[in-house]
């Protein structure tokens, strides 16, 4: 999940109509809007909040492809409908090269990351939305990953506790944080193992 609940209940007490937002969907998807909304050519900002969700592997990985800069200074950043395990582990099979040293060291960090996630006192008591992973390596195969994004992070009410691997239902506060990435770890796992790798 990318938004907070807060700023979807404050969304709904004011739905006002977003053209901006109706443009962005008809971008990716002009099929998604419904018969109302094509004739208001507005959608309103719980309607598209929700709908981005569906459309990319957030929903299905509990993780996003937000872009990818290549060496040479490429930036791809069409990642909206990258939505499936196979279309994930392509991205990073491409952004990797196929570079088996490099995605084990991005799987060793992630595993680090994990294990300090389940022992920290912070992360239990913390609502983590919009947070990011940064992946970054160079020729020499040194790869490092960073979390980064905190601004939506959020403390939960005094003596509640999350688990971050349970499906977000409105009112539970979940983030789904350790379900992303351990689905991530384990497509990692997978494409290290494939036999194309050099």
């Amino acid at each position: 999940r990318t938004y907070l609940e807060e700023e979807l209940i404050k969304a709904r007490k004011k739905p006002s109509l977003r053209k901006d937002m109706y443009q962005k969907m008809i971008e990716v998807d002009p099929e998604a809007p419904t018969e109302e909304e094509n004739v208001l050519r507005a959608v309103t900002k719980p309607r598209y909040m929700q709908w981005r969700e569906t459309i990319s592997s957030t929903a299905t990985l509990g993780f996003r492809i937000e872009g990818i800069k290549k060496e040479d200074g490429t930036v791809n950043r069409d990642f909206k409908k990258t939505r499936t395990k196979e279309q994930v582990t392509e991205a990073f099979r491409e952004f990797t090269r196929g570079n088996r040293n490099i995605l084990n060291s991005y799987l060793n960090r992630l595993k680090g990351i994990r294990a300090t996630l389940e022992t920290s006192p912070f992360f239990k008591c913390h609502e983590v939305i919009g947070s990011s992973l940064l992946f970054i390596h160079d020729k020499k195969e040194q790869a490092k990953v960073w979390m980064i994004d905190f601004g939506k992070t959020t403390p939960l009410p005094e003596g509640q506790v999350l688990q971050h691997n349970v499906p977000w239902v409105e009112g539970n506060r979940e983030d789904g944080y350790l379900w992303g990435l351990d689905n991530l770890i384990q497509i990692l796992t997978e494409l290290s193992q494939s036999e194309d790798l050099h």
